[in-house]
């Protein structure tokens, strides 16, 4: 077998093997490239606008929370980033209590919705207002708590009660301040 090679293709195979050695030349010299870690992403899968969510037991409205604005993570965690404004309704469907919040959360795996700044809560029926920064409801249990500072003020006398920390129904017509402080009137049992 003989090689046939004319001149016009030696020139080509020459030109051919030059690139080849100066590819090869010009792509040793560069810096190995790195690699860039990339972390998944963890901001919301979801937003959804004009919320309305609607709680009840035995087709009886319990609760009505409302808010501009919801966000859903991948683990099915949700931010309120905007006002939350929850109505809670007695077994006759009239409203009880209302609660109004600058912002809010859900955590999925404990199953608890708390809301955040400046929250106010009125109790209708006893004329009472509730103040803390924060403020836990669990709909498994139906119970609200907070660690935080609490304020209570009686809109028919005007009392006040302060105390860390609360434990209540989910319509606040019972609760319990866990560390209570403050002056309240106590009327006076004869002996």
């Amino acid at each position: 077998m003989t090689a046939n090679l004319s001149k016009g293709n030696l020139v080509r195979f020459c030109h051919f093997s030059l690139f080849i050695f100066h590819f090869s030349l010009f792509t040793a010299c560069e810096e190995p490239k790195q690699t860039k870690k990339v972390e998944p992403f963890s901001g919301p899968i979801e937003e959804i606008n004009d919320v309305k969510m609607l709680f009840s037991e035995a087709a009886v409205l319990k609760v009505k929370m409302t808010t501009p604005k919801q966000l859903r993570y991948t683990n099915d965690n949700r931010k309120y980033p905007k006002p939350v404004s929850i109505l809670f309704y007695g077994p006759a469907g009239e409203e009880v209590t209302t609660l109004k919040s600058d912002s809010g959360k859900y955590d999925k795996a404990k199953d608890i919705y708390t809301v955040m700044g400046h929250v106010v809560v009125i109790n209708k029926q006893k004329q009472e207002k509730l103040l803390t920064p924060e403020l836990s409801w669990n709909p498994v249990t139906k119970k609200v708590f907070t660690e935080k500072p609490v304020t209570i003020i009686s809109q028919l006398t005007g009392e006040k009660l302060y105390g860390m920390g609360l434990d209540a129904n989910q319509d606040f017509t019972n609760y319990k301040i866990r560390k209570p402080t403050g002056v309240f009137n106590v009327e006076a049992t004869p002996y």
